[in-house]
């Protein structure tokens, strides 16, 4: 358990930024069950050969026209969603594959698939490969990664209907399905003790056109993407 101090985009697409406080919690029963924040709760029902395959579900945060994304947020927040009203909390519910491979399993390719329930009630997927390396006690981890939704999804978060287009300002825009973004993340893990260690993380992303072509973004938002931040956990 941790908690972690970041800095993120008020809303995805938002040229305003947050000071969030994240807990961090997470729980694990052997290399069965895994439960956490960023991760979500899932099970290795697979787990054999470098293979990791299981059910998934996490929650995606709601978002509120009046402040930002984060119910953790402490600072920080955006005006530009006035207009569009609240989108409520989400459950996702899905599953995941991933394979580790090279000589050492350095390389993780990983896919999950999952479907909304709550404030969206698209299907959203997420593809990443990243490459672990160790400098010294720091362990690194770095990657590209990818998100493709449906039209549900991209409707909700960057679509504009004709009463939020009046209430707005903004024009109406109907997206599509598509890529939502992509970019490249990183992490560094740094023990300090057999209990305990500091861990960094920061991401670079863009959305894409589904998502940036939206007037929403276009003229109140940024399409660049940054969030950054550090985390202190003590393992028992």
């Amino acid at each position: 358990m941790g908690a972690a101090p970041v800095v993120s985009p008020a809303w995805q697409g938002s040229k305003d930024y947050v000071l969030s406080i994240y807990p961090d919690l997470r729980i694990n029963y052997g290399e069965f069950f895994f439960a956490s924040i960023p991760d979500g709760v899932g099970v290795n029902a697979v787990n054999a050969n470098g293979w990791r395959a299981g059910p998934i579900a996490k929650v995606r945060f709601g978002r509120d026209e009046d402040g930002s994304g984060s119910p953790f947020a402490i600072t920080g927040g955006s005006d530009a969603l006035i207009g569009l009203g609240d989108v409520g909390a989400t459950a996702e519910v899905g599953a995941f594959i991933e394979k580790r491979f090279g000589n050492r399993g350095q390389w993780r390719g990983r896919v999950e698939a999952r479907r909304g329930f709550g404030g969206h009630e698209g299907a959203i997927g997420d593809l990443s490969l990243s490459y672990q390396a160790r400098a010294g006690r720091t362990i690194i981890n770095v990657g590209p990664r990818a998100t493709v939704a449906t039209r549900d999804f991209t409707q909700t978060f960057f679509g504009i209907d004709a009463a939020q287009s009046l209430a707005s300002g903004l024009a109406p825009y109907r997206p599509k399905g598509g890529l939502v973004s992509y970019g490249v993340g990183g992490s560094l893990i740094h023990p300090l003790d057999r209990h305990s260690a500091i861990t960094a993380f920061s991401s670079l992303e863009r959305l894409g056109g589904v998502a940036k072509d939206s007037p929403l973004v276009v003229e109140r938002g940024r399409p660049t993407q940054f969030t950054a931040g550090i985390g202190y956990g003590y393992r028992f």
